[in-house]
Parts: C-alpha cells; sequence; structure tokens
C-alpha cells in the first residue's frame, strides 16, 4: 500500500530530475516558439496553457511516464499551438472558423442584453466585472467587451474622453 505521508529517497530524487528535466525542455522550446506559448491571447491559447499544465504535472508525478514521452507531448502541443496561431494570422477564414469574436456588452452606459444572453454571460457576472474594475456609475462605461479569451474588458471614465472607434476593431456589436 502506498504511503500518504513519507517519501523514499529515490522516489524523492525522481521527482527532482523529473522537474529539473521537463522544465528545462519547456524554457527551451518556450524559446524557440516564442513568449505566445503562455499568453492568454485565445480560447485556443488558454486551453493550451491547461494541457502543457497537466502534462508537467502528470510527468512529475507519475513514476510510469517516461520523461522523454512528457517532452514529445509538450513540443507537440506546442508545435500545434504555433501552427494554430500561424493559420489564424495568414488565413482570415480559419480565424473567423477557429476563434471567437469578441462582442460588446455594454455601449455607452447600456447593458446590451441581448448579446449578455448571445454570450451565456448574467448581468449579475457583468456588474462584478464593473465592480473590479472600479466603476461607479453604468455612465461611466464607454464599453464592456467579453473576449475571445473569455476576459472581460472594461473601458471607462469619468471625464469627457471620447472613445476611438480603432478600440472596438473587430467587436461584434
Amino acid at each position: 500500500m502506498e504511503n500518504w505521508i513519507t517519501v523514499t529517497p529515490a522516489v524523492l530524487g525522481k521527482v527532482v530530475i523529473s522537474i529539473l528535466f521537463i522544465f528545462t525542455c519547456i524554457i527551451i522550446i518556450t524559446r524557440i516558439s516564442g513568449l505566445r506559448t503562455f499568453a492568454k491571447m485565445s480560447s485556443f491559447d488558454f486551453a493550451s496553457t491547461i494541457a502543457i499544465g497537466s502534462i508537467l504535472a502528470s510527468i512529475v508525478l507519475n513514476s510510469d511516464q517516461s520523461l522523454v514521452k512528457g517532452a514529445i507531448a509538450l513540443g507537440g502541443i506546442i508545435a500545434f499551438q504555433s501552427l494554430f496561431a500561424l493559420l489564424i494570422r495568414k488565413s482570415d477564414r480559419f480565424k473567423k472558423i477557429a476563434t471567437n469574436t469578441p462582442i460588446l456588452l455594454i455601449q455607452d452606459g447600456q447593458i446590451m442584453y441581448k448579446n449578455l444572453a448571445a454570450t451565456n454571460m448574467g448581468e449579475d457576472d457583468l456588474i462584478a466585472k464593473l465592480r473590479e474594475a472600479n466603476v461607479f456609475n453604468l455612465n461611466e462605461v464607454h464599453a464592456a467587451i467579453l473576449e475571445s479569451t473569455g476576459d472581460v474588458s472594461i473601458l471607462h471614465t469619468s471625464g469627457d474622453r471620447e472613445l476611438q472607434d480603432k478600440i472596438l476593431q473587430g467587436v461584434q456589436k
């Protein structure tokens, strides 16, 4: 039966060696593929980051997994993510099929209930995001956008500054 409290020196050594090896691999792969590897630019990037974390944990904690197999899995996920990012940059058609479009939730202080419903987001969730952004009055909000990553961007001010159209580029109204 497995001991849940203590660990043998051999198992501890394997965990330490696994950590050193697998994190060295992840650093090398990240340097090759670029900083976007762990950026949350799209829902696919977010899913890739979770998959990478899962692989790291499996390799470090599961003695039945080979370090080489883990390094290959990490490289494969990051290579696929890089290919996905390239296809999105190069093909508008692929981008339209594979990514979510940011959607406007508030425009000029008015909640867009139809868009809230389309995104399956409740008004209470939106209000919580407004509080996080230190909004005191809906009239301060020029725009609230549900980004393709799932984050909510709140563009607000207490002054009379106008929101440039360029800031809403690519946002579904």
